[in-house]
Parts: C-alpha cells; structure tokens; sequence
C-alpha cells in the first residue's frame, strides 16, 4: 500500500527529501542545544570567559539554525504534501474515468466520493506528519539518549525502564483501534450516500412531505458515525495518559537520584549544570515520544484511509481495447447473435437470455417493454458499456469487443431519460458532444431536436446559463437539449433511451418527422413507454422479462402479440373500428 501510493509523489520527491533533510538538521540543532548548554555552565562556574563566549556563541548559532531549518522544513513540508494529495486524487479520478459502469456498481458513488475526500485528506496528514515529526520525532528520541550518556552513565538508563510498556500499550491500542476504523469508513460511505440520496430527490421529499423521516435517517448514520468516533477516541486516548505517566515518573526519578547524588556525595561525578542537560533531554525524549504517539494514532486513522484509495488506483476496469482495435466503423447495422448477459458471476439470474436479431443501417427501430424487462439493459450493450456474457453485439458487421471504445461510443449516441445538462451557457453544454462545432451547427442540431423554439425565447438565447443539472429548465427542454447534443456527434447509431417521455405528443411527432427527413442514414433506436413514439417504426422489439418476445412492424404486432396489443389498447380508449375497450 504504501509503496503505491508513494508512486503518487512523482515531482514533489525534492521538497519531501528537503524535508526531510530541514528536520535533520533542526533536530540536531536541538539535541546540540542542551549540550552546549552544560559544556557552557561548566566554563561559567570555572570563570573562563572565552569559553563563555564561545559556547554562548554557538548556542546562539545553533537556535538560529534551528530557526531556519524549521521554517523552510515547514514551507517544504507544506508543498510536499498538499502536491502528493493532489496527485493522489488527480490520479484516482483519472482511474475512475475508466471505470465501466459495473466497476462503479462495486464501490457505489457515494464511497467513490469518500475516496476522494476524506480518505485522501487522512492520507495527506498522515504523510504531513510523516515527513515532519516521523523524522524528527525519532531522530530527537535517539539522539537525545545518546547526549544524556555523554552527560552521564547511570541516569538515563531509568528511560529504557519506559520504552517496553510504552511499545506494549501502542501494540494493544492499535489492534483494537483498527478494526474500529474500518467500519468507521462504512458508515462514512452510508452517510454521503444518504446525503446523495436526499439532495438529488429533494422535491419528491417535499412532494410526500417526507422531510422529518429523511432527517431522522441521516441522524440515525450520523449518532452511527459518533458512537464508533467515541468508542475509538476514548481507546486512542489512552496512549496519552500512559505515555505521560511512564514518561514523568522517569522524568521524576532522574531529578530525584540526580539530586541526591549531588548532594549526598562525598565526590559527585553529577554537577549541578550535567543535571540541568539531563533534564532538558529528558523534555526532550518527552516530547519526542508524544509526537511518535500523535504520529502513531493518525497513521491507524489514515492506514485504513491509505487501503480504501489503493483498491481505487488498483482497480482495473474489465473492458479494455484490443491491441489493434478498430477505428472505423462501416455503418449503423446492429445485430445480436444469441446474446446472454448477467451483471456479474456471482448473479443468479440472467438480465438478457438469447437474444438474437438484426438492424439494418438507416433503421428506425422500437423497444416496447414493461418496466424490469431489460430494455435499457439491451442498448447499454451496443455502446459497450458492459460486455455480454454469451454471444456477442456487432456494430456495422464487427464485433464491438474490435473496436477502440473511444471511436465506438462517439459513433453510438445515447440519450437517457434522465440525461445530465452540466452548469454552463447552452452552447457549452452541446459542445459536450463536439468541441469544435460551430454556432451554426449548434443551431441546426437545436432545430432538428425541437429545441430551438424555446431557447430564442430566453433574453441570452443560446448563451443562456443552464444551472448544475439543468434545474433552470423544464423537464421536456432538458430532454430536447440533451438530444441536441447527442445529434451534434452525427452519430452512425443514435439511442433514445425513454428520452422523450416528458415531451408532448405533438412536439414527439415533430421529433421523429426529423429524425426521417434530416439523418435517414443513422440508425434510431427508440425505448419508449408509449406506443404513439415507436408505433411509426420499420420494426418494433417488444421485450419481456430479458427475452425478445416478439418483432414485427405495428399493424403485425397489433395482430399476432399479446402483450403489444394490452399496451396498445390500455393508451388508447378506442380500438381501430372504433368500439370501446
């Protein structure tokens, strides 16, 4: 784990050596300091003067040193980490832009973002403190040990008394701290999750009047989060108080044993200012050991944090392009060929079984089905964003495992029923689907989609702001502008996923007129809940419970399907000979 994400240190490697190298130094200034300090005392009490000079001298350069080296360790420290957090996010986001959609299924949005909130920030401080007080913090301990044997043999051997009960509480603290955190990061999970949940479906909260439950769901994961924060903060405090009692109790019995060899020896070794330095040490070794505590409880908190981001950088996604994978594609024909498919091994069921037919290139093409038949399933597999199981898609007579992904996706053009309009003009959010495109192809793009007419009549026109998800436009212009964008890739295949369901029958009719006379040669594949949107088809797939149920053009259906003719006759109170239903 580390040595991943230490790969995402990249050029930020020199401010980390620097401060490193800045708490080398400003550590050995401090460990010096208490030496000079007794070396100092001794040529006082002798009424050396140039000694006095010269010791007081290099004390005084040593904490100007120290000074220095703290303040750049701190500027470097600063870049270091902030630089490697970056990276760290940049390139977990860069991996998830590779995810497919079922390796997002596996983590789940809301963890995603966790991911790239807290759990990189716990990483950060970690590393913070790492480079900081995990170097300085030993090195001061260590050094200090051996300055108070130069001082004196005997005394600071009471410190060693410490250092086994000390080491055996962290051992105790973390084995029963980490289990801990990883449920910690769960509920963490569910709580962005609810948040999420709540936010995105605001107004059907306030259309049920279902405010107070919602808020009574996230308090229930928030006093989830806080009881487990204060089981493990009431654990990790323990360190404190322990360290502290080891740590003043050698600390008392080094001015104590100091004290009385001094003055109840007939010829003390121990002089007064050798005493002073020990003292001085033993600050010295204290507060070295309560910043190894502080970076031994935040390395627990950010251990968890640093394998929850691993899983991210590490995760492959499970479709990838062939090595020569093809570029060009020949046309919009789409066949399936016993086509089988499940969301992952481990399903029970088939979401599709045996699906097989064929589109001709320029075809206007419906699926009819009730909600849960696999309907949105069955295209998601034409763009490739998820592989079958059995069989396979082709797309203008290859197999859509040949071709680059990017090439394939930018010809095959989806329009969802809830599609994204992202904050931005309007020219900005059809550009999404062409960078380059010019005003006048956005307006045309605009007109076959039957959005022009409503966006002249905004005072900006096409330069019109559209806020965060488009919540400044109605529900058919969203829809209107998303087909827009999608038109505006001149795709070879384009699907209408449900996406005219909250567009009138009149302005539908209108759509599907443009579809014919202005892109004959694309393909269109419309899902439709009405049979008004799809009964004008060449052919029409009705779909039920993941199987192809039957094919045929509208007047066949209406004769020879069950199931085409219940939907048929439930949206239209009259039959064709106009008798009641």
């Amino acid at each position: 784990m580390i040595k991943r994400l230490f790969k995402c240190l990249r050029e930020y490697k020199l401010a980390t050596f620097l401060t490193i190298f800045c708490m080398v130094i400003e550590a050995g200034m401090e460990i010096l300091i208490p030496f000079l300090i007794s070396l100092f005392g001794n040529e006082v009490n002798s009424g050396n003067m140039s000694g006095v000079y010269l010791y007081g001298g290099l004390m005084v350069g040593a904490a100007i040193v120290s000074l220095i080296a703290g303040m750049l360790g701190g500027k470097f420290c600063a870049k270091a980490s902030t630089g490697f957090a970056k990276n760290v996010r940049n390139d977990m986001y860069v991996n998830i832009q590779s995810f497919s959609f079922s390796n997002i299924d596996k983590f789940s949005s809301s963890s995603l973002v966790t991911r790239l909130t807290t759990d990189v920030t716990n990483v950060q401080m970690a590393f913070m403190m790492l480079i900081r007080m995990a170097i300085r913090s030993p090195l001061m301990l260590i050094f200090s040990f051996i300055m108070s044997f130069a001082v004196d043999t005997t005394l600071p051997v009471i410190f060693f008394v410490t250092i086994p009960v000390l080491t055996g509480a962290l051992i105790i603290i973390a084995r029963i701290a980490f289990p801990i955190f990883r449920k910690l990061f769960k509920r963490y999970d569910a709580l962005n999750e609810s948040v999420e949940e709540n936010i995105k479906g605001m107004r059907v909260v306030k259309s049920y009047t279902r405010e107070e439950y919602e808020t009574q769901k996230f308090t229930n994961v928030s006093n989830g989060l806080r009881k487990d924060f204060t089981r493990v903060e009431r654990i990790l405090a323990l360190n404190s108080p322990i360290m502290q009692l080891c740590m003043y109790g050698a600390l008392i019995a080094v001015v104590g044993i100091g004290s009385h060899l001094i003055l109840h020896t007939a010829n003390p070794t121990l002089q007064y200012t050798d005493l002073q330095s020990l003292i001085m040490y033993s600050f010295q070794i204290l507060m070295s050991l309560m910043m190894v505590s502080m970076v031994f409880v935040m390395v627990i908190l950010s251990a968890e944090s640093g394998r929850r981001i691993v899983e991210v950088l590490d995760e492959k996604s499970d479709l990838a392009n062939k090595d020569g994978a093809i570029k060009e594609i020949k046309d919009g024909s789409v066949s399936f060929e016993n086509v089988s498919f499940r969301y992952s091994e481990d399903a029970e069921a088939y979401a599709l079984k045996n699906v097989d037919f064929k589109i001709e290139s320029g075809e206007t093409v419906g699926i009819l089905g009730s909600t849960g038949s696999s309907k949105t399933t069955l295209v998601n597999l034409i763009s490739r964003l998820y592989d079958v199981t059995e069989g396979c898609v082709k797309v203008g007579g290859v197999d859509v495992r040949d071709y680059d992904m990017e090439s394939l996706r930018k010809n095959v053009a989806v329009v969802l029923q809830k599609n994204t309009l992202f904050s931005g003009t309007i020219k900005e959010n059809m550009r999404w689907g062409k960078p380059d495109a010019t005003d006048e192809e956005i307006v045309y793009a605009c007109k076959l989609a039957q959005a022009d007419e409503f966006i002249v009549q905004f005072p900006d026109k096409y330069d019109t702001m559209i806020e965060q998800g488009g919540t400044n436009v109605s529900g058919g212009q969203r829809q209107r502008l998303c087909i827009a964008r999608a038109l505006l890739t001149n795709p070879k295949i384009l699907i209408l996923d449900d996406s005219t369901s909250a567009v009138d029958m009149h302005t539908d009719a209108k759509l599907r007129k443009a579809f014919a006379d202005y892109i004959p040669e694309t393909t269109k594949i419309i899902i439709a809940q009405r049979v008004a949107s799809v009964q004008d088809s060449d052919k029409i797939i009705v779909m039920d419970n993941g199987k192809i149920h039957a094919i045929g053009n509208h007047d066949q259906l209406l004769k020879t399907d069950s199931i085409y003719q219940e939907v048929y006759y439930s949206q239209n109170k009259r039959s064709d000979n106009g008798g009641d239903r």
